[in-house]
């Protein structure tokens, strides 16, 4: 594992931004897993900034995203693909038919889940697997205790997780309970793992992920045993990894 510490978010970004760049640049058709939430942001900026200088271009390349709420259409707001669309892909020339998000509308959502299964198989298996982290260390709805086995799955939201999310939404009550989202032998198969953390708030999780033990109450955890992870973060999550003795590049 390397792990890279920034001065702050905007440098956290642009060297996540950096790796992402690097491995369209070198593998044009690469298969890209990609996430949502407020970390991504920064460095799906930076990746259209250098798309519209010139520098970067996305025509060859594929996406899979990890997850997406049951129940929301494509166009709502609080949905994953409609994050996907504003924050990068409406901004890139990435070809539609070659961005891939989980159905929120599936009729069968294990039917759903089985054909996702495929569909990375299908394209050869994903080369970059950019993540986040919960404050439970969970990675994408996959949450504490959920077992390392599975793949694409219909997820029962935790508690923290809906209230976690709730300030995105006019009140609690319209908050999805489910979701479909990759599993931690999806996450696991990927070629290469990119995850990036940022806040002090994510500084003892991050700890509890990279410093302590592989087990399924810190989801993450289990990235340890993956031949080739990069994390990436800013001083304020970082910190407490490096006062625990583990290696923290700068």
């Amino acid at each position: 594992m390397r792990i890279y510490q920034a001065e702050d978010y905007k440098a956290m970004s642009r060297r996540a931004a950096n790796i992402i760049s690097a491995q369209v640049i070198y593998k044009p058709n690469c298969v890209l897993g990609l996430a949502t939430g407020g970390t991504p942001v920064g460095l799906y900026q930076q990746l259209v900034d250098w798309y519209r200088k010139g520098d970067l271009s996305f025509a060859e390349t594929r996406s899979v995203n990890l997850d997406e709420y049951l129940g929301l259409s494509p166009h709502h707001e609080q949905s994953y693909r409609y994050f996907m669309q504003v924050n990068l892909f409406d901004h890139i020339d990435i070809k539609p038919e070659n961005t891939h998000v989980l159905d929120g509308l599936a009729k069968n959502p294990e039917a759903e889940c089985a054909a996702y299964n495929q569909l990375i198989r299908d394209l050869g298996g994903i080369d970059l697997q950019l993540l986040g982290m919960g404050h439970n260390g969970h990675i994408a709805f996959n949450e504490p205790g959920d077992d390392f086995g599975l793949e694409t799955h219909l997820v029962n939201l935790t508690e923290s997780t809906i209230n976690a999310n709730q300030r995105f939404f006019e009140s609690r009550d319209e908050v999805p309970r489910h979701a479909l989202s990759m599993g931690i032998k999806n996450i696991m198969n990927a070629r290469r793992i990119l995850m990036v953390v940022s806040g002090e708030e994510k500084a003892d999780i991050v700890c509890r992920a990279f410093a302590g033990p592989v087990t399924k109450e810190v989801p993450a955890s289990v990235l340890q045993l993956h031949p080739d992870v990069t994390l990436v973060g800013d001083r304020a999550a970082l910190h407490k990894l490096a006062e625990a003795g583990v290696p923290v590049c700068g």
